[in-house]
């Protein structure tokens, strides 16, 4: 059982280079509305915008595998892969480069965020095994991983730092009374790291127990972007608080000081009741209601070569004023990169967003 660290493997950070973007078809009725064509449209919407600047492999059902391949740009390659829903960041492998710049991964275990304890669906295991073929389509050197963490509870540096939010990684629901040496073991093992900090609790109303993708993510070695928020009444506003003071006082792999770099929390945002009437019911779907509020966040962004690929919540009568404010943060963190902003609400209301439905695969030595 030799683990990414002992045989020279390490996670890169997500601005290095990458050989290109990994996506999952959505098509699941009972968290997808209208049968999911919303949604499709605003996945291709992503894939073809990611497609400018490096490659996209969309997995696909073979159901599915027709209308996908029509309706995608003929770059973006379509392969067929059976899922449970359509989560590429949390069931996908996260991929790893050895020393030599050979390419691995590490299989994460899904249990589809809280198993039988407030997980959102069963079953989930097609979603499990999808890690397994990715690393196999790549022929990568496959680590299963012993406890379950799913890709968007994690965020690295590309130098020895992991950002975790306890919220989520010490969840009991995801491993049985998981402690924090055991989860700091296991992340430094399989991300080839050496250096681990903890915020507290994630976005107000992440189903996904506060991944950290939706909170705050590095932008650069030692430097983190967080989702802020300026509103007493609001929840999120003691979360964003309590987070950069935690970033404040920590230190990375390399002993430096974290800068912390603030973006606007989108003008809250809410289902309608139009929105969930075009849901299926079913006993194991994720059972929306109007008037709930989605954990909307501009950190949930997809770093390309070249581009930053993040989600827009304006238009549609919705009237949400934040989108100029953060495409200024994102120009100014970010000025050798275009910055492509995507129409994501369709994608919000499945429960994530462009960060949580892609996956990087970093680019190896030749």
């Amino acid at each position: 059982m030799t683990t990414p660290r002992e045989a020279g493997f390490a996670m890169p950070a997500e601005w290095a280079g990458h050989a290109g973007c990994w996506m999952i078809w959505p098509e699941r009725p009972d968290n997808w509305r209208l049968g999911a064509k919303p949604a499709q449209g605003a996945f291709v919407a992503v894939a073809s915008a990611i497609a400018r600047y490096e490659p996209v492999t969309m997995m696909v059902s073979a159901r599915q595998f027709e209308n996908a391949r029509t309706v995608l740009p003929e770059a973006v390659r379509v392969v067929e892969v059976s899922t449970n829903d359509s989560w590429a960041r949390d069931v996908g492998c996260s991929f790893l480069l050895g020393r030599d710049g050979k390419l691995g991964g590490v299989d994460w275990p899904f249990n589809a965020w809280g198993g039988l304890i407030g997980g959102l669906y069963f079953p989930w295991d097609l979603d499990d095994q999808v890690a397994a073929k990715m690393l196999g389509i790549e022929r990568a050197r496959r680590f299963r991983a012993p406890n379950v963490v799913e890709g968007g509870a994690i965020h690295v540096d590309g130098e020895g730092t992991v950002l975790v939010a306890e919220q989520c990684v010490l969840n009991e629901n995801r491993n049985e009374n998981p402690t924090r040496q055991e989860m700091e073991r296991v992340l430094k093992d399989y991300l080839g790291a050496s250096h681990v900090i903890w915020l507290g609790q994630g976005v107000p109303e992440d189903e996904t127990d506060g991944h950290v993708d939706n909170l705050a993510c590095f932008v650069a070695p030692g430097v983190v972007l967080l989702t802020w928020c300026d509103d007493p009444a609001d929840p999120h506003y003691a979360v964003s608080r309590d987070a950069e003071a935690r970033l404040l006082a920590a230190r990375d792999a390399k002993g430096r000081p974290i800068k912390v770099e603030r973006i606007p929390m989108p003008t809250p945002m809410f289902y309608t009741a139009e929105e969930v009437s075009g849901l299926d019911a079913t006993p194991s779907g994720m059972n929306r209601r109007a008037g709930d509020r989605m954990a909307a966040s501009y950190v949930n962004f997809y770093i390309a070569n070249g581009a930053i690929i993040a989600p827009s919540f304006g238009g549609g009568g919705f009237g949400v004023e934040t989108d100029a404010a953060a495409r200024d943060v994102l120009t100014r963190l970010f000025p050798g990169r275009d910055i492509v902003m995507v129409p994501a609400r369709e994608i919000l209301l499945g429960g994530g967003n462009i960060h949580c439905i892609t996956q990087q695969q970093p680019k190896g030595g030749t």
